[in-house]
């Protein structure tokens, strides 16, 4: 019997939108406390467990099978970055500082969205990936990762001080740059995303990122001629499929 803690379900959204220098689309990270249990110190884009309140919202959408995942996600994208999106309609920053508020008081988004005269728009994210590690980690997730374009009019990010010390648009190239120079860290899922996401040119990377199956993926120690590397699966939409255990270990 494995002694590794169950995996806790969890929603990332990966928040996309034009660069304005032209190029590659930017994407929004947070770099989280050093005092956290889980991550400290690594960036890591918006997100969080699955909470029961999640899944009484779903309810609501009966044909959208993980909408308790995208629910989190959006949840937590406007607690930890103060964006909103995957609504109906964009509110204001007052608004969502309001709401924000509320949800790190401990408020249901739902009902605060249903107080404001908000909506749910779900199909506003598309399903990106889903990273189930086994890493002997404090904590171990089942995260079902999202694309989604930054909201028009949305205000600029800002810190959630509990969880983060910054918050930043970059794209997954210069992100991967401050990682290889050692002023960054990212654990392994994040830096396969940030790879494959780096292949894209545009926010029309969402229609891409459709057309390949959304698998659960677990990664293994495989040796090879003499070398023991971090592998995943092939066929996914990533770029690099395996890594040398040792510096897997050392990002």
């Amino acid at each position: 019997m494995s002694d590794l803690p169950q995996p806790i379900p969890a929603a990332t959204l990966i928040l996309m939108r034009e660069n304005p220098h032209g190029g590659a689309p930017d994407l929004l990270m947070t770099e989280r406390t050093g005092r956290m249990a889980f991550a400290a110190g690594a960036l890591v884009f918006p997100g969080g467990r699955v909470d029961p309140e999640d899944r009484v919202a779903a309810a609501r959408f009966p044909d959208v099978a993980d909408g308790a995942d995208r629910i989190a996600a959006i949840r937590e994208t406007i607690e930890e970055t103060g964006i909103a999106p995957g609504l109906s309609t964009s509110p204001g920053q007052e608004l969502i500082e309001t709401i924000r508020n509320a949800l790190e008081a401990g408020g249901d988004l739902a009902a605060l969205l249903d107080h404001h005269g908000l909506a749910l728009d779900l199909h506003a994210l598309t399903p990106f990936a889903r990273w189930c590690p086994n890493f002997r980690e404090t904590r171990s997730f089942d995260t079902l990762f999202y694309l989604a374009e930054v909201p028009a009019g949305a205000p600029e990010p800002s810190v959630s001080a509990h969880e983060a010390v910054r918050v930043f648009w970059a794209s997954a190239a210069d992100v991967l740059a401050e990682m290889e120079a050692g002023r960054a860290q990212a654990m392994f899922p994040t830096r396969r995303n940030l790879e494959r996401l780096a292949g894209y040119g545009s926010i029309e990377a969402r229609a891409d990122a459709a057309i390949h199956p959304i698998e659960k993926i677990t990664p293994w120690i495989e040796e090879r001629a003499g070398e023991r590397f971090l592998c995943i699966p092939e066929g996914l939409g990533y770029p690099v499929t395996a890594e040398p255990l040792e510096t897997a270990r050392r990002h």
